[in-house]
């Protein structure tokens, strides 16, 4: 696939982010591609090549583009069932199994979530980034529930900014160690990577991390143990299992930020993302997505309810 040159003059009144102009006349490419496009020097103002997606641009001045072709995934598309929720000509909605990884990494070069996706839409090709492709916000390997994978980058780029205008609905469904100081409340408290481990993330102070909010409710209690409903409002690193923990309640089998040792018989942690509200692309009315609760955790709340 050939390469492409876009070039336009920017209007005013006023400056804008160079990201943000890029995305305003380049509808067809997605937030992230564009960004890399800059960071990697493609994209000219005037006759300087600028490197951060933060430039300010003013009003009529020459914007250069050059993207380059394509470059065919090294990844391999492996036959792997997926359950498929909903699906169009733009997205898919996914429910993961718990175990699954959403995509390569260290440690995870096959059996990803992206694996089966591109066997299941091959034109996933591309969308959003070579080793990502069509992946817009993640799931921790041992959580379950849904997931959206774009089908183009117009749609990928659609999802990125209803996630970055925090429109997306999130739910969740956690078994928890404990009771909650209060039945249902917010939680804020800003998150990091923590220094001293680097797969952890840690609670820190607002000047040190990123905002990060979560909102929960109770659904069920137990003598041990409290089935809650939580609502992210952002969308950090393993965000709902940390601010849990954080609250006194960690997440049941969840020995990362909870006990060292399940406390009831769970070989994963007992988060699941139960329902996702979204607005799809050329629709006006927000659509809603739901996934049981799998087996495995169904049983361990039976078990609790009739002891």
């Amino acid at each position: 696939m050939t390469g492409q040159v876009v070039e336009f003059i920017q209007p005013g009144p006023g400056a804008e982010r160079l990201d943000k102009a890029l995305v305003a006349r380049m509808p067809d490419f997605s937030r992230s591609r564009l960004q890399a496009l800059i960071k990697d020097g493609r994209v000219t103002v005037g006759e300087i090549v600028v490197g951060k997606a933060g430039h300010q641009v003013e009003a009529g001045q020459q914007v250069r583009v050059e993207v380059p072709p394509s470059v065919p995934t090294t990844l391999q598309p492996e036959s792997i069932p997926l359950d498929v929720v909903f699906e169009n000509d733009d997205l898919m909605v996914i429910n993961k199994p718990a175990g699954m990884v959403v995509h390569p990494s260290v440690g995870h070069a096959s059996g990803t979530l992206v694996h089966a996706a591109l066997a299941h839409a091959p034109d996933l090709e591309g969308v959003g980034g070579e080793q990502r492709p069509g992946i817009v916000h993640r799931l921790d390997k041992d959580t379950s529930g849904l997931i959206l994978i774009a089908k183009n980058d117009a749609t990928h780029r659609w999802l990125q900014d209803q996630f970055r205008l925090r429109s997306v609905k999130k739910i969740y469904l956690a078994l928890v160690d404990g009771l909650p100081p209060t039945p249902e409340g917010r939680i804020e408290a800003a998150i990091a990577r923590d220094p001293s481990h680097r797969k952890r993330m840690a609670i820190v102070s607002n000047d040190r991390g990123r905002e990060s909010v979560t909102e929960y409710q109770t659904l069920e209690t137990f003598p041990a143990h409290t089935l809650l409903e939580a609502h992210p409002l952002t969308g950090r690193t393993h965000q709902i299992r940390l601010h849990l923990a954080f609250l006194g309640t960690p997440i049941v089998g969840d020995l990362v930020y909870g006990h060292r040792k399940s406390t009831l018989p769970l070989e994963r942690h007992f988060l699941h993302a139960a329902r996702l509200t979204i607005q799809l692309p050329g629709e006006k009315a927000a659509r809603t997505f739901e996934a049981p609760l799998p087996p495995e955790l169904s049983r361990v709340l039976e078990d609790l309810r009739h002891r």
